[in-house]
């Protein structure tokens, strides 16, 4: 790409704004040129807004130090400073749907990691490897919102990409998943910082995440479902049945997955061979932010730990294991991506980067 594009980070401040940040430091194809927060960090320099608070291991990017923050309820103050804008902005779900309609409205590519627009019937969720042609749907958004450049695509739940992924790698293959049973354990970190307390986290697990259960079993049947008449169709015939629950883990989401199919099912080790050789849009494409290897198996007893497999493909990949027969269904896995960048910030950008080399931002 002969010139980067510009872009902005609304909700700069937060701990997924300051992934977006840490990612996007040398990124091939973009160049932050705008932040925004809250009012009370509007008019600050990015290093005096995020002071005490910058919660990434590596130092803020001398290229964001010292970017003026604007209100992100202030559209106007982005204007000409960035054609795309990645949004975790952290208002009430209402709030945040008409902010990032109104940006798409003024000529900004949205791209989302929020909820509020996951199931808006014109808004691409993507999963690159998986639903890359849910892109398609675009040039409908903009003819039905009156849009020239402006677009909205969100990615979905941070633990959707622990297995789904690794069932959409087996029902490219002709294999029909029936029914499912997931069980989640989730980081910390997937709840914002400070996030729980270390009361109520250590020597413990706490079996209610607000609203995940849900997210879990509906997002993945519009993630695998179709475009027609200008909206999404739901594949409703995967039935989930999640349980999720909150783990003293710092990152990395785990999911242990009870499969059931419809029809044919395949044997272990062609179950095996598919993920392993699984390839999908971002791995042709080369898409910068895109894991060499989107799913790495794993064949020890004890794999994958979140501790051990989590930065897998620069924490882009999917670490699956554990791989058996089940007593109940046809067979069981664990399946575990890094929350806070497959999950997050660096899914986000992977959308991002799809919707470029699709021509849909420029």
């Amino acid at each position: 790409m002969e010139k980067k594009i510009k872009v902005g980070v609304m909700g700069a401040t937060g701990m997924v704004g300051q992934n977006y940040l840490r990612l996007l430091a040398d990124h091939p194809w973009y160049e932050v040129s705008y932040v925004a927060a809250s009012p009370r960090s509007a008019g600050k320099t990015y290093v005096e807004a995020v002071e005490g608070r910058w919660q990434m291991i590596t130092p803020i990017p001398d290229n964001v130090k010292g970017l003026i923050v604007g209100n992100a309820a202030d559209i106007s103050a982005a204007k000409g400073k960035c054609s795309l804008l990645f949004s975790a902005v952290n208002l009430p779900k209402e709030e945040i749907k008409k902010l990032e309609m109104a940006y798409a409205d003024q000529g900004f590519a949205v791209v989302s990691n929020n909820s509020a627009h996951r199931h808006t019937a014109d808004v691409p969720m993507l999963i690159p490897e998986v639903n890359a042609a849910h892109a398609e749907i675009i040039p409908q958004q903009r003819k039905h919102y009156g849009w020239d450049k402006g677009l909205l695509a969100v990615k979905p739940n941070c633990s959707v990409q622990s297995y789904v992924t690794p069932v959409y790698a087996l029902m490219e293959k002709g294999y029909r998943v029936d029914e499912m049973i997931v069980t989640t354990l989730q980081a910390l970190s997937g709840a914002g910082y400070p996030g729980p307390s270390a009361l109520d986290m250590l020597d413990n697990v706490v079996p209610f995440i607000n609203g995940e259960e849900e997210k879990s079993e509906i997002e993945p049947q519009k993630i695998l479902g179709d475009i027609k008449n200008g909206k999404f169709v739901y594949d409703e015939s995967i039935k989930i049945s999640a349980h999720c629950n909150r783990v003293s883990v710092i990152d990395g989401h785990t999911a242990c997955v009870s499969l059931k199919f419809k029809g044919e099912k395949p044997e272990i080790s062609e179950i095996t061979k598919i993920w392993e050789e699984f390839s999908s849009v971002p791995q042709e494409l080369e898409l910068p932010t895109a894991p060499e290897q989107a799913i790495v198996v794993r064949h020890e007893a004890d794999r994958p730990q979140p501790r051990k497999d989590r930065d897998e493909g620069k924490g882009m990949a999917v670490t699956v294991g554990r791989l058996r027969k089940c007593n109940v269904f046809d067979y069981r896995f664990v399946g575990l991506s890094h929350n806070t960048v497959r999950g997050a910030a660096g899914g986000a950008i992977l959308m991002a980067e799809l919707l470029t080399a699709k021509e849909y931002i420029k």
